[in-house]
């Protein structure tokens, strides 16, 4: 038997582990060691739903993180967002101290990451086999996060020059961007040929869609119990706000403030999840036809909902298109509007673009967001776009092919 480590960038969001955990949890049901890093708060609670370990942050201080979340929500690509994220000497030689004490204490055979950069430097620095998990536009042959504007600026922040500092003082050499440590000796791809296009020499292995639902997940009575003569709109928002009571650039709550002035006692069903996070203070009373949950089993949701309405994470467009359920995007950061402008290149929804206000909050405009929630309600193309991409995605391997790939790798080191 082996024993895998599964890392990622150890954020407050569950996009990342909600890929990451079933994969693990096969490995670890076929009898092989398994831990997860991933200390933040909901992703911990997804994780032990999965019965796995997850590894604590180690002890060893860390100086302020300077993250400028400004150039981390309008990021080009890849490489400007680890720029924004990674661009401080003296954090990122602290904090690759860190994630190296974590992968050396564990000692795997295998390290399996999803964008999280200073474990792939953590496996590098160890000479451990890397499986990368990503989705196509966090490879680096990827055309970035704003692939239809062209040519990609020049003179765009990278955190290159700073990481191969840290890479030299353990032997390493250097790297002409970040984004190529994301390459693992193994890497694989979540979604399909058309939802996250690579050149084909690009040297990947697409695996569909990777969801974390218990197999014995059930949805509660009261969704169970929802009428059958008014549509379900299932409305998902993230984590709303990333910085307390303050607005960041990253901010979701725009999705639950357009749903409610949009869909607020109207005759649909609202069900309004946040990812394990609380619903800002300012949301004090939700409409009567809202519901809400924390959390709920996301491909139970999505089969029982007629429409998704979410902030473009590609877990989320991953959920719905897995299902055949459209989607209305309100995209919150380049990313994900690179990920609703791929949905809606296959037909399966749309997407209404927020605008940044001087106060930093970013608004709709609730008509436009209005008149395409009912299109797409309406427009049975929508729906069938949908399913006939869920049936391409049932012909990948999916997570039991993804942990077939991981094995083949560790049996080169154990």
């Amino acid at each position: 038997m082996a024993k895998f480590l599964f890392t990622m960038v150890p954020a407050d969001d569950l996009g990342l582990p909600t890929r990451m955990v079933p994969i693990a949890r096969a490995l670890a049901d076929r009898g092989h060691d398994v831990a997860v890093f991933n200390p933040a708060p909901a992703p911990a609670k997804l994780i032990a739903d999965a019965g796995l370990e997850n590894l604590p942050m180690p002890s060893r201080p860390l100086p302020p993180w300077g993250v400028d979340l400004g150039q981390l929500s309008s990021a080009w690509d890849i490489e400007q967002m680890f720029g924004a994220m990674y661009g401080d000497e003296e954090y990122t030689r602290a904090a690759a101290a860190v994630h190296l004490d974590v992968v050396r204490d564990y000692a795997p055979d295998v390290v399996v990451d999803s964008f999280g950069l200073l474990t792939c430097l953590a496996a590098r620095i160890l000479h451990l086999p890397l499986a990368s998990v990503i989705q196509g536009n966090f490879h680096p042959a990827s055309e970035g996060f704003v692939w239809w504007a062209g040519e990609r600026p020049s003179g765009l922040p990278s955190a290159a020059a700073v990481f191969n500092k840290v890479a030299a003082e353990y032997g390493l050499p250097p790297v002409k961007r970040c984004v190529d440590l994301l390459a693992g000796d193994l890497s694989l791809i979540v979604g399909t040929p058309e939802t996250d296009p690579l050149p084909a020499n690009a040297g990947v292995t697409y695996i569909g869609p990777i969801l974390w639902q218990r197999g014995n997940a059930t949805l509660p009575d009261w969704v169970v119990a929802l009428r059958r003569d008014q549509p379900v709109i299932w409305v998902y928002s993230g984590n709303p706000r990333y910085g307390g009571n303050a607005a960041t650039p990253l901010d979701s709550i725009v999705v639950i403030r357009t749903a409610i002035a949009a869909l607020g006692d109207t005759p649909v069903q609202v069900v309004l999840t946040t990812g394990y996070q609380q619903v800002p203070d300012e949301i004090r009373v939700l409409p009567s036809n809202f519901h809400h949950a924390a959390y709920l089993p996301g491909l139970a949701m999505a089969e029982r909902c007629d429409l998704m309405v979410h902030h473009g994470g590609h877990s989320s467009v991953m959920t719905g298109l897995s299902v055949g359920t459209p989607a209305v995007i309100i995209p919150t950061i380049t990313e994900r509007e690179s990920n609703a402008r791929r949905l809606r290149a296959t037909g399966a929804g749309e997407i209404v673009m927020p605008a940044d206000g001087a106060d930093g909050e970013k608004r709709i405009d609730v008509a436009e967001f209005s008149a395409t929630v009912q299109r797409v309600l309406n427009e049975p193309s929508y729906r069938s776009s949908a399913r006939r991409v869920a049936e391409s995605m049932r012909k990948l391997g999916g997570v039991q092919e993804a942990a077939n790939r991981i094995e083949g790798l560790a049996k080169g080191k154990i």
